[in-house]
């Protein structure tokens, strides 16, 4: 079915704000304890002093406290957060800017915390300084990672790109605040299945071409090696904790979802030729990156469903039988989203698919 959605997210200036409870800027510091060591994250993080510094969305850290208070110590003038404690939000920062945003009241005794990161800033570093006690409590022993990963890779649709908005119609500040990476398919599924995980997505990358011909120079292969993606020539180091058991691809709406535009190096079937090597390349990079034990699930839907299929077989024809063609149904999905993507409804639906789909893999978790 063919989606006319899509828009490129601009990276304009934003306005501060906090939503939720209270919020001071004090000169709180981090426990003493190195920050990676006092939280648990899967994300794709690098140590900057007393900091840890990110860009991708969803990008969440856990941690554990004991007391009736939680500080927040963050540095991001662009992204929005949800706060999380006990399993509840407690707090929407909205480009917090640098502060320690402070959550009191709690009860008396031990209490798990989440910082996640909802939307996607490609033109900006996050920073988060850890999690810091209220008087009289102290921060404990970091949650202990989760034994199944699952790393998603992908475009607007991946990232939650406008989920939340109750019009298809917004402006720049609207996609912003209505994006929500923690409550897109890949958040959704992942915690089913009581799984880590990464979305690495950027909005409106293809795999050779971005939306509507737009950064030629670029395009997600560009970025896919960053933690900082504002930072070129930057690559995240692999602590060594991050081994995925499944990595789902959804990418090609972009690179087929508008015309060809004058002035563009392609024709359809040169684009659809480039798209399909390009694509195979990828997946042969997953493979030797993840090794043989990792299954790679390859989402095609629309025009691009035959190329990555296509792909699919190409991988499966030298040898490699983990990587498996998703053909990813979009039955009843309403695109009620900003500029036509998918709704949390629609997120919600497309979890369920995938952890059907997923059940049906020979995973070994």
């Amino acid at each position: 079915m063919p989606m006319p959605w899509l828009r490129m997210l601009a990276a304009s200036a934003v306005s501060t704000a906090l939503i939720g409870t209270s919020a001071v800027t004090s000169a709180a510091a981090p426990d003493h304890r190195a920050v990676r060591d006092s939280v648990h994250t899967a994300g794709r993080v690098k140590a900057a002093g007393d900091v840890l510094q990110y860009s991708w969305p969803g990008v969440y850290f856990e941690g554990r406290i004991r007391g009736t208070g939680v500080g927040v110590v963050l540095d991001d003038p662009a992204a929005d957060y949800d706060v999380q404690v006990d399993g509840s939000t407690v707090a929407t920062l909205v480009t917090p800017g640098r502060t320690t945003h402070w959550v009191r009241g709690l009860r008396d005794g031990t209490h798990t915390v989440r910082l996640v990161k909802r939307n996607d800033t490609p033109w900006s570093t996050s920073s988060f300084g850890g999690f810091v006690a209220a008087p009289g409590g102290a921060v404990l022993a970091r949650p202990a990672a989760r034994s199944r990963q699952i790393e998603f890779i992908g475009d607007s649709l991946t990232a939650g790109y406008g989920n939340l908005s109750t019009s298809r119609d917004c402006d720049g500040e609207q996609v912003k605040r209505t994006t929500n990476a923690d409550v897109s398919y890949g958040a959704l599924t992942a915690r089913r299945l009581h799984a880590d995980y990464q979305v690495n997505a950027y909005s409106g990358q293809g795999m050779v071409r971005n939306y509507n011909g737009g950064s030629p120079e670029v395009n997600y292969r560009t970025f896919y090696d960053r933690a900082l993606l504002n930072v070129p020539g930057d690559v995240w180091q692999n602590p060594g904790t991050w081994r995925p058991q499944l990595v789902v691809v959804h990418l090609g709406t972009n690179d087929f979802s508008t015309p060809l535009n004058p002035g563009e190096p392609w024709t359809d079937e040169s684009l659809a030729a480039s798209f399909r090597s390009a694509y195979t390349g990828f997946l042969e990079k997953l493979r030797k990156r993840y090794g043989a034990a990792t299954t790679i699930l390859a989402a095609g839907t629309g025009p691009f469903a035959g190329h990555v299929e296509h792909a699919v077989r190409q991988r499966a024809g030298a040898g490699d039988r983990g990587v498996r063609y998703w053909p990813l149904d979009t039955t009843g999905l309403d695109l009620a989203g900003c500029h036509w993507h998918y709704s949390a409804r629609d997120h919600r639906l497309l979890a369920d698919r995938l952890t059907a789909v997923v059940a049906g893999l020979p995973i070994r978790w």
